[in-house]
């Protein structure tokens, strides 16, 4: 359900309404029956889920309900608080991942086992305030799974991007970048999209500085450690190329050149992501065994209450996971 106090609920509730059951499948709730239902009667739309508590013990038997709502309890604080950030909201949206988690871990012959996560938005700044020491789901995921290699991915129907930095100030950037940086999103995007169906990916490489450095001038950084990881990609048999000043690779990206384009840093990749693919890009962690994916959006606190928020993103987060999930996507081995 992501942050209670986000557009979580509302886009959670919206995208159930417009996909309807699934037909090999099912879905697994995991969120506030209050929340999501007062939320439905505010949209006007029914509510076709089952209910059981987080902790009952019929999680341990087969459950054949197409849409199970695992229920946890709201806390006082969370009914009578304003959307935005709280250490209520940040704790809550915590352990709904962290329960997530566990149960994609189990046993596939585990009846609380999960094939595939998608997670609704959270806010970072209201899980600090609840005591996290993560920023967000990739890192978490990443860490439950002892996956040493990982990536943060967005996929939309014009771009795939993939980051090669994520969640770090852009002033540490200098500390941070190395090879084995960029190396990871140009390997494990590769096999990504081979997992899709794309045999031969063709990839796309950023410089970090303009102009990709113009050969030093602007920096050395893209002659030291971006030119050498392309290369280690080359001799493994990957169709990279790089590295492209930024400016300018995203409009032959957007026209079909490329299969992946590999940003350095956060912003870098997601300003033409959500620029070009706002309403249908995806958020996938990849590199780890759990399939997981999100909208390419946060909380948005400034509309949550309002019910005009659009699922678009989370409908499309929700139809990938399913594809990636039949597909059986192998996860890239750590090394």
């Amino acid at each position: 359900m992501g942050d209670p106090l986000g557009i979580g609920p509302e886009i959670v509730v919206r995208a159930l309404s417009e996909l309807g059951p699934l037909k090999n499948a099912r879905y697994v709730i995991y969120g506030s029956n209050e929340r999501l239902t007062f939320t439905a009667d505010k949209l006007n739309l029914k509510t076709n889920w089952s209910r059981i508590s987080h902790d009952s013990p019929r999680l341990d038997q087969p459950i054949q309900d197409s849409i199970l709502l695992r229920d946890y309890e709201q806390a006082p604080s969370i009914r009578s608080s304003l959307p935005g950030p709280s250490p209520a909201g940040g704790l809550l949206s915590r352990k709904l991942v962290e329960d997530a988690i566990d149960d994609a871990m189990r046993d596939p012959q585990d009846p609380r086992s999960l094939d595939a996560i998608v997670t609704a938005p959270i806010s970072k700044q209201a899980w600090v305030m609840s005591g996290s020491r993560f920023p967000g789901h990739t890192e978490v995921i990443a860490h439950r799974t002892k996956s040493k290699r990982h990536t943060m991915l967005f996929r939309s129907k014009r771009l795939t991007v993939a980051l090669a930095t994520a969640h770090i100030p852009l002033m540490d950037l200098r500390n941070l970048l190395t090879i084995g940086k960029v190396f990871d999103p140009i390997d494990i995007g590769h096999r990504f999209l081979q997992d899709l169906g794309i045999s031969s990916p063709k990839i796309a490489v950023c410089g970090l500085n303009p102009h990709a450095g113009e050969n030093g001038i602007l920096g050395d950084e893209d002659d030291r450690l971006i030119k050498p990881a392309i290369e280690m990609a080359r001799n493994a048999g990957i169709d990279a190329r790089g590295p492209f000043p930024a400016d300018t690779i995203f409009i032959s990206a957007a026209e079909g050149k490329w299969d992946l384009v590999v940003a350095m840093y956060h912003d870098q990749g997601l300003i033409p992501v959500k620029l070009l693919g706002w309403r249908d890009a995806v958020n996938v962690t990849t590199g780890t065994p759990i399939i997981r994916t999100s909208p390419d959006h946060g909380t948005a606190y400034d509309i949550a209450g309002k019910y005009s928020a659009d699922p678009s993103s989370m409908i499309e987060a929700v139809k990938l996971a399913i594809t990636m999930a039949q597909n059986r996507i192998s996860p890239v081995e750590s090394l």
